[in-house]
């Protein structure tokens, strides 16, 4: 799980003018960065489906196990 402290290791890349430009970070800060993020995308998807799924099987546009295996 990313630990905020970690992002206080962000270096910056300032340009000719003085204005930051680029951001780097460590290999494994950015690694932790990634997987946050997914899991936020994750969350979203899971939160938009269950929505979805409360309004029951046939508003859902839910298809039975059968056929979704099938599918597979």
């Amino acid at each position: 799980m990313l630990n905020l402290d970690e992002l206080k290791t962000i270096r910056y890349v300032i340009d000719q003018q003085g204005h930051k430009s680029a951001v780097q970070v460590d290999i494994h800060t950015w690694a932790e960065l990634l997987h946050y993020l997914e899991d936020l995308e994750d969350r979203a998807v899971l939160r938009d489906m269950l929505t979805r799924l409360e309004k029951g099987p046939e508003k859902s546009g839910a298809i039975p196990w059968d056929e979704a295996r099938q599918e597979w």
